[in-house]
Order: C-alpha cells, then sequence, then structure tokens
C-alpha cells in the first residue's frame, strides 16, 4: 500500500490534473486505486461525473480529520492518490500525515514556490512524528526553452526540498482531457503528456519503494 498526496497552498498549479493522470497510469500498471478529492471545490469529483465509470475509485473527503478514515480506505488499496486543496492548512496537514510520498507542484511562478513553503513547514512537523514521510518537488505547467523555466530549479533547491527529475509542461491536452472526462492516456496515449506522466509516476515509485527499503532495512537492523 502506498499513499500520494499532491499538495501546495496555491491553486491552479496543476494538483488536480496530476492526481487525476497518476491515479489513472497506476491503475494501468494493473492496480486497485483509490483517487481522495480532498478539495472542497470537488474538481476530481466533477471530473468523475462526466464518466460512466473510471478506471479508479473517486471518494470525496474533505475534512480537517481525513487522515484516519484515508488510512483506513487506503488498506483495501494497493495505490491512493490525494488530491489536495488550496489554502486549508488543517485539510493539507491531515493528507500529509497519511501520505507515504506528498508531491508538491510548483509552476514557473515564484507564488507558486512562496506558497509553498507553508506545506514544506508542515512536512517537517509531520516527520518529526512519521520519519518515513517523503517529499519532493514537481515542475508543473513549465513553459519549455524559457528562461524562467529553467531558473525554477534554482528557486527550488533554496527550499532545501529534492526536485523530481519529472517535468510537466503547460500543455492544452492536460486541459483538454480534464473537460471532457478523460484521462490523457485516454485523451492522446502516445502523446508527450501522456509520456511526462508515466515518467513522473515510476520516479514517485522509485521513491517510495525506496523508502520501504531502507524501512525494511532498519527494522532488520533493529532486530
Amino acid at each position: 500500500m502506498m499513499i500520494i498526496s499532491f499538495l501546495n497552498q496555491k491553486g491552479g498549479v496543476g494538483k488536480t490534473t496530476l492526481s487525476v493522470n497518476v491515479a489513472a497510469r497506476l491503475a494501468a500498471q494493473g492496480q486497485k486505486v483509490l483517487l481522495v478529492d480532498a478539495d472542497k471545490q470537488g474538481s476530481a469529483s466533477t471530473w468523475a461525473s462526466l464518466r460512466e465509470e473510471t478506471p479508479f475509485q473517486v471518494v470525496s473527503m474533505a475534512r480537517d480529520n481525513l487522515a484516519k478514515d484515508v488510512l483506513k480506505l487506503a488498506a483495501d488499496y494497493e495505490a491512493t492518490v490525494i488530491d489536495g486543496p488550496p489554502h486549508a492548512e488543517g485539510i493539507a496537514r491531515a493528507c500529509i500525515i497519511a501520505s507515504d510520498f506528498v508531491a508538491l507542484p510548483i509552476e514557473p511562478s515564484g507564488l507558486s514556490t512562496w506558497a509553498s513553503d507553508l506545506t514544506v513547514r508542515q512536512v517537517g512537523e509531520a516527520q518529526a512524528f512519521k520519519e518515513s514521510i517523503k517529499c519532493g518537488f514537481v515542475v508543473s505547467r513549465k513553459i519549455g526553452n524559457t528562461v524562467i523555466g529553467r531558473e525554477i530549479r534554482s528557486m527550488a533547491s533554496e527550499a532545501g526540498i529534492p526536485l523530481l527529475n519529472a517535468e510537466i509542461e503547460q500543455r492544452v491536452a492536460y486541459a483538454e482531457s480534464l473537460t471532457m472526462g478523460k484521462t490523457i492516456f485516454e485523451w492522446s496515449p502516445t502523446g508527450a503528456a501522456a509520456k511526462e506522466i508515466t515518467t513522473l509516476t515510476d520516479e514517485i515509485i522509485q521513491h517510495v519503494q525506496e523508502e520501504l527499503r531502507d524501512s525494511a532495512a532498519t527494522q532488520a537492523a533493529r532486530a
């Protein structure tokens, strides 16, 4: 079981886009997947309502004490993805506590980087109680081949949080697919956007698996 959350206190950085499509990629790999819509705006739930059926289960749960319920639900799934809210410290904190990996999408704007500072602090606080929580910045809505797109890596490094190698560019395909109630793999399975999501998902899985191996080694050493 692994729980991945996408969080940033700023809205419009691509949390729902990444949550839906990473969940779709995990499901395509044969995993039983749960997507938790923890945003009161309910974007992921709205997306699901446009379909007759979804490739993964979607539940709406936007409350400050969701951690316990998410962990209980996640026990029946191989992977759980949480679409976190903006401007909701209590809910974001609960999402972090429930997570194994916290992905912080940041776009080519100082605003999203600064807005992620609160989430970074919350992750640090949660790690004091749950050392296994890992996190990383994800470059989202990047404008290709621009100076600001390249400089975002140096901006993120100042926060002391790892920056994932995978990058998500600003592409019309992402907006079109969500609007039509599709995943990017249904909308444009061989396109650049689908390849970006695949790369991102694989990298996150690698981080989670490394943590599981480290935890197992630590427990074995203590025994």
